[in-house]
């Protein structure tokens, strides 16, 4: 270690995560008091923009946000939100990206490029599946699947679900030194042209019996920059895909499987694509590089992080070699190095179309026959399909003004997203084109996949306990009401 130079021990001692918050574009939330502080991101009207807030806990040292379990410190909150902070460039390592953003707000000089974070005491090897003793999931078995109960309980994974998906996860054990040992559910990542090698683990732990979340990482010498989960339901080899779903949990995937796989039965053959957290450009080129005729469908969380993965996925997919972060002022700086040119967007409101527009990497296959895109055996076009939208929004705030059941709204929302998703790859200046990529966020209101599902599940128990009620015999009701 060289004379001066900072640690993460340094970085959460002298550092508090308000200050990074404030540095990652963040602004107090006067309103609601000081007492537990909150920060939120402000749009170019000066608007609060919803659901983007994080809230200062543990007397300043951490923060989380209210609709998600994970508790982020100084060092988890610039690796986890890297586009935040202006001295990220894609494909960087995140360790020094912690170590540039942390020096700077301690007005710690730099001297070089090779300024460093300095590594662990000892080396971090290799990861080796030998190194863990495994217990699979067996359809066939209901004794081996019963251990899995507590892991997908809590995220609303249906028992078909994880059939689904048995040859993709299993519960890996490790032994450590001490003696002690731990198990987590794990999702083994591979290479996407590599030979099927398992180069690491995505992990997940029990839920807290407190509801205060779980565990989530990946296994000790995982290889993070290039590893993926990869599931297919069919086994559909990645090279033979017709369709890829990009996901930053195994967990979103699963949800989405389940939430989608009765009205789309080839689902099953799709390739489901976990990045296990911060999606990277190698990850993005070797996937690409393995399914060069796949459409491929953006799942990231509904963020703003998520949304730049999205546009740097449509970047790499179309192969431009750039750069690209989030200003302080929630603006979208890319740098196109090759052709030299420097463009800034505004992020708020989204629109994953015309952003990739804008930046001329709209990605379409080659125009198709017309005819070939049918809804319900009916040769319909794009106008008749917004037409239609337009029909359900209108049901929907209708529907909304008159107090209809949450089920019966969620029921009108599935069908508006329907109708969007054929719009998606319909017409585009009068001629039909078949997009290669899908932008496909969970619906609004929830910020990933599996909360939609955990949403849904509720409100299915929610109408069978009020179905239950209206059932239940009047003298019964009449004693529990006297009870």
């Amino acid at each position: 270690m060289r004379e001066g130079e900072l640690t993460y021990d340094d970085f959460l001692q002298r550092l508090n995560i308000q200050e990074v918050l404030i540095d990652a574009g963040y602004h107090l939330n006067r309103r609601d008091g000081l007492r537990y502080p909150s920060y939120v991101r402000i749009d170019s009207d000066g608007r609060r923009i919803r659901g983007d807030k994080f809230i200062v806990t543990q007397q300043g040292k951490c923060c989380f946000q209210a609709q998600q379990q994970r508790v982020y410190n100084i060092i988890s909150f610039i690796k986890e939100h890297p586009h935040f902070f202006s001295e990220y460039r894609v494909g960087m390592s995140l360790d020094r990206l912690v170590n540039l953003v942390c020096n700077r707000l301690l007005n710690h000089p730099i001297e070089d490029r090779t300024t460093r974070i300095i590594q662990p005491k000892r080396d971090i090897l290799p990861f080796d599946i030998t190194n863990y003793d495994l217990h699979k999931f067996n359809p066939q078995d209901r004794a081996t699947q019963k251990k899995f109960y507590p892991y997908f309980k809590s995220r609303g994974i249906d028992l078909y679900t994880q059939y689904a998906f048995h040859r993709h996860f299993c519960l890996a054990t490790k032994h450590r030194e001490d003696g002690a040992a731990y198990t987590n559910l794990s999702f083994p990542l591979t290479l996407p042209k590599g030979d099927g090698t398992v180069v690491g683990f995505e992990e997940r732990g029990r839920a807290r019996m407190d509801g205060s979340g779980s565990y989530k990482g990946k296994a000790e010498g995982s290889n993070s920059s290039e590893g993926l989960w990869i599931a297919s339901p069919a086994r559909t080899p990645l090279s033979e895909a017709k369709h890829v779903y990009w996901f930053e949990s195994a967990y979103d995937a699963m949800a989405y499987y389940q939430l989608h796989q009765k009205e789309d039965k080839d689902l099953r053959k799709a390739v489901f694509v976990s990045t296990g957290g911060a999606a990277g450009q190698q990850q993005f080129k070797s996937v690409i590089e393995a399914a060069p005729h796949a459409i491929h469908h953006l799942c990231f969380d509904r963020d703003r992080a998520r949304q730049v993965y999205a546009i740097n996925f449509a970047l790499t997919h179309a192969g431009k070699v750039f750069t690209s972060k989030l200003s302080k002022n929630n603006m979208l700086v890319i740098r196109l190095i090759n052709e030299n040119l420097q463009c800034e967007m505004n992020l708020e409101p989204f629109d994953f179309q015309l952003i990739t527009a804008t930046l001329g990497i709209n990605p379409v296959k080659e125009p198709i026959n017309k005819k070939e895109v049918v809804h319900d055996d009916l040769d319909i076009g794009d106008g008749y399909l917004q037409e239609m939208k337009m029909t359900c929004m209108d049901e929907y705030e209708a529907a909304c003004a008159e107090g209809a059941s949450g089920e019966e709204l969620e029921r009108m929302r599935e069908n508006l997203s329907a109708i969007e998703d054929v719009i998606r790859g319909y017409s585009i200046s009068g001629s039909t084109f078949q997009k290669c990529i899908l932008y496909e966020p969970a619906a609004d209101g929830y910020k990933d996949w599996n909360e939609q599902l955990l949403a849904k599940i509720k409100l299915q128990e929610s109408a069978h306990e009020e179905v239950a009620r209206e059932e239940e015999p009047e003298q019964e009701r009449q004693a529990r009401f006297h009870r």
